[in-house]
């Protein structure tokens, strides 16, 4: 939220692994699914809407080919006795499950839905996307990252390119989303209708507040004037020790003590307070995900 160049989008880039950060580094499960929505996309040319869509499901199309091949075998074979029929009856059988477990024979309902919940019309399904615009485009890049139950969902920007109807859906998707979901936006309404948390980017350093947008500005605020009363005092003291330390130099016999002063001032963690245009990222952390997967 607000300032650009802050930094939030490099830091989604640096937690979908896009990006490495400049120190440190970043801990994940391997196993862990993250889908992200840059701002920039690359399409292939060519591809019906459909056809980008079902992009998402690599491992089930993957498994469709195999059953084909399994299926076309024993469609040629007669040898219904053998071992080797026998296993390929074993391998068909095999492969069956993990497309049901993938969710292969729901796959093209859950896509159309998500497409028309994105906007789209059913007659827009057979039409090349190189006759849609760069937003329509990224609508079905949304509807992918979607579709694929990633662990996390990375979305900078994501309502950018849609309609209220097409956002109206869209939150109501992720206020189900099963995993977690962090979102960079300037739409403040909907970052109060789908997230839980806020993540303040504020003079290098992340602090993060248990709330929607809304709710976080006025406890920022709160925070901000207890800083600045703080800093405001932390002055005070500065200069009151600066006068002290001028005093002390101009007397010999003072001057081991204004040594001591100024390196009492040197260890001083000056208190600093960021302007109010603040960078911001919104999370939603459902509680249902085990904290740290």
């Amino acid at each position: 939220m607000e300032k650009m160049g802050a930094g939030k989008s490099t830091m989604l880039k640096i937690l979908s692994k896009e990006m490495e950060p400049d120190t440190g580094q970043i801990a994940a499960d391997k196993e862990l699914k993250i889908g992200f929505l840059k701002q920039d996309i690359d399409f292939i040319l060519g591809r019906t809407v459909l056809e980008e869509a079902y992009e998402a499901f690599v491992e089930i199309k993957e498994l469709e080919a195999k059953m084909e091949e399994v299926n076309t075998q024993m469609a040629e074979r007669t040898d219904y006795e053998s071992e080797g029929y026998h296993q390929l009856m074993v391998d068909i059988n095999d492969l069956q499950h993990q497309y049901d477990i993938l969710g292969g024979y729901n796959y093209q309902g859950d896509t159309e839905k998500i497409l028309q919940g994105l906007g789209f019309k059913r007659e827009d399904f057979g039409k090349l996307t190189d006759t849609f615009s760069g937003g329509w485009r990224m609508r079905i890049e949304l509807a992918k990252l979607l579709l694929q139950n990633n662990d996390i969902l990375l979305l900078d920007e994501p309502t950018n390119h849609l309609d209220i109807e097409s956002i109206i859906w869209l939150e109501s998707f992720l206020r189900n989303y099963t995993g977690a979901v962090a979102i960079v936006s300037h739409d403040k309404m909907f970052l109060d209708n789908v997230t839980n948390r806020t993540i303040e980017i504020s003079l290098g350093r992340i602090y993060d507040y248990p709330k929607p947008y809304s709710k976080f500005l006025v406890l920022r605020e709160e925070l901000r004037t207890q800083q600045l009363a703080s800093q405001k005092n932390q002055q005070k003291q500065i200069e009151q020790t600066e006068k002290l330390i001028e005093k002390f130099r101009a007397k010999a016999s003072k001057a081991t003590m204004a040594q001591s002063l100024i390196k009492k001032l040197d260890k001083i963690d000056r208190i600093e307070v960021d302007e109010d245009d603040n960078s911001v990222m919104t999370l939603n952390f459902p509680v249902s995900i085990t904290p740290g997967r």
